[in-house]
Order: C-alpha cells, then structure tokens, then sequence
C-alpha cells in the first residue's frame, strides 16, 4: 500500500507530472486500485441554488456581477425546488448533492437558515450532501454539520501565486482558512482547482503541493477544465487538451492515494476515450446532469450509457464516511452570531480582469 505522505514538494511533483505517459499511467492505475475500486465512480449532482450576481471579480467566473456574460440570475431556491432536484438525481443514479450559491461568504440570517434546511432535507433523502457558499465562519460550519452536511467545497483553484493573477477580491490565506475551519468539523473536505487559465505546469504542481500537504488530505479534489466563457476575463484561453488532464488526474491521484479525485468542468469537450484514461488514470467522481452551475455538461443519459460502456458502477452514498445524523433547528446547539469576519480584500488590479468589467460597463 503506498502510505499518504504530507510533504511533497512541487519538484517532485513536477518529477512525477512530466513522466513519460505510459509510466505515469502505469503509476498512477496501480495507486489508484491499491485505495479505490477501480470500477466504481461516484455520481454527483451540482446545483445552483443562488445563480449570479456575485461580488467577487474571478477571472473564469460567469456569474460575477462585474461581467457581461449570458447567465440568468436567480434568488435563492425554496426547499420544495431542492427536494424535488435531488429526488430526480437520485432516481438518475447520482448519491451525492452539491449545492452552490453564488456569495462571497455565508451570512448569517434567513437565508443562511434555508440553506440549514435543504441541507436536513437531503440528508434525509439518505444522500450526501455538498455546499459551496463562499468563505465560512467555524461556527457556521458547526451549525452546516448539524444539519447533516457531508461535505464542503472550497477550492484552491490554482496555486498561490497564480491566484492572484486571477482573482483581486480574496486572498489565498482566506481559502486555507475556510478549509482549516471545515476541519474543525466532522464535514468532508471537498477543494480541487482549474487548469488551462493561462497557467505553467509549476502553477498547478504548486497547487497540488498546497493541498497534499494539508493533513488530512482533502477528501475529494475535483480537477476542472477551464469552460471559457464569453464575457469574462479568461474568454479568449484555449481548451486544455485531454493529456494535460489526464496527467493532471494522475499525478493527483498518486500524490493524494485516498482521494476522491472528480473529473469536473470541461467534460463536453472530452471524448468517452478521454474520459476513460482518466478513470484509469485515478479519476473515480463525475458531476452529472446538463449544467455544472451555469456550463454545459454531458447528458445523464449519456453518462451512464458511457459507465455501462466501460463496466463502471456509481459509488452509492457513505461508502467513505458514515452517514452524518441530522439535528433539528430547534435542537441545534449552535446559533446564528451575527458575526461579520473580515475576510481579505487585496484589490490589486488584475488587467484583464478591469478590461472585461469595463467592456460589461459599455454594453449596458
């Protein structure tokens, strides 16, 4: 068994990353049938509870406020819409639900509250459930696991110094303390990042470095393809090519042996031939269903025609972790304070980052 390890360095990462294809494969493959079933991938459904309007200035994001791009923005779903969302991924074969919502960070209120209760619902459904809701407190993140929450998602998306070529409105440290504030938590960590937003390789053994060394590791890390999208800084990038994400998968699945690794954003563009090297390469979750959020995404359908294909099977729920229990709202021990952290703003100025909301600006 190959034991996880904390203190990679991005050398050897590098080292590993750049190995012929084959031996990478190879490596990779056998890591990946040491700690997971090699036929079995989990199915997860991602959905956008809160579309667009957010304040934050990502560089690959369509719903930041400050762009122009094609996303319909919509409030906050009522429980009845999530249930409902989730009954129907469920009867598709899916085990886990994400929900995202477009904020910078949690506040505490009304809103917060429906998120505590969906949360309940789904666990009730006896399915995993997911958050992205942008930075969170450590006592958010308690009253999150009464409720049942299985995971949450914050992703590093690049490494450290790359991020700042990306994102003005959030600093690095605050992603680490998010995830540091999970920890504190019986939550799952879920926080992977995209390639192909104009990166080098050293940005995204950097990345892998920042989360290998976190201890534990994180639970799942999705490796997403940058969707570029029209309207936002980063729409001119190039599509990543297919061996750059299979040797992604794979250098993430030998550093990070217990992972779940999650081919995310950009599967359109993948053949089934592609997509089948990263699950021999140590690729073992998919998001499923037409949209991640707002990009497009393979049919359902399709996907599971293509696990029939290749003889794999969806992972069912708690196969990890056991089941969270959950803790009615009026037994909660945790409350709502009201807090207001002071998250970062470094506001530097990122270039293409101005041009986009500047040409937003012209268009409305």
């Amino acid at each position: 068994m190959n034991e996880t390890r904390h203190n990679w360095t991005k050398e050897e990462i590098l080292e590993i990353y750049n190995k012929p294809l084959m031996e990478l494969l190879y490596d990779a493959a056998t890591i990946h049938r040491n700690h997971h079933d090699p036929n079995t991938v989990q199915v997860s459904t991602l959905l956008s509870i809160k579309t667009g309007g957010c304040p934050e200035d990502c560089g690959y994001c369509p719903q930041a406020a400050r762009y122009h791009t094609d996303v319909e923005g919509n409030d906050l779903m009522s429980v009845q819409q999530v249930k409902a969302q989730a009954l129907r991924a469920k009867s598709s074969g899916s085990s886990r639900v994400c929900m995202g919502a477009a904020w910078r960070n949690v506040k505490d209120g009304e809103e917060f509250d429906q998120v505590l209760e969906m949360v309940r619902t789904i666990n009730k459904l006896d399915m995993e459930v997911c958050c992205t809701l942008g930075m969170i407190t450590e006592n958010q993140a308690q009253r999150l696991a009464e409720a049942g929450l299985y995971a949450y998602n914050h992703n590093l998306d690049s490494s450290e110094e790359y991020y700042k070529e990306v994102i003005s409105t959030r600093g690095y440290e605050d992603r680490l303390e998010t995830i540091d504030n999970v920890r504190k938590t019986n939550v799952t960590v879920c926080s992977g990042g995209i390639i192909g937003m104009g990166e080098k390789t050293e940005d995204r053994a950097g990345m892998l470095v920042a989360l290998s060394t976190l201890n534990p590791q994180p639970e799942s890390v999705p490796i997403n393809a940058l969707v570029a999208v029209e309207g936002t800084p980063l729409e001119d990038q190039k599509p990543v090519s297919i061996w750059d994400m299979v040797r992604m998968v794979a250098t993430t699945r030998i550093v990070m042996p217990e992972t779940q690794v999650r081919l995310s954003a950009g599967r359109t563009e993948m053949t089934r031939e592609g997509q089948a090297m990263c699950f021999f390469a140590g690729a073992n979750s998919i998001f499923a269903g037409d949209k991640l959020l707002t990009t497009p995404n393979p049919d359902v359908n399709e996907d599971m025609e293509m696990f029939k294909l290749l003889g794999l099977n969806p992972q069912k729920p708690f196969i990890k972790k056991m089941q969270p229990e959950t803790v009615e709202a009026q037994n909660s021990q945790y409350q709502a304070l009201g807090e207001k952290p002071k998250w970062t703003r470094p506001e530097h100025t990122i270039e293409r980052n101005e041009e986009a909301k500047q040409k937003a600006k012209a268009l409305k």
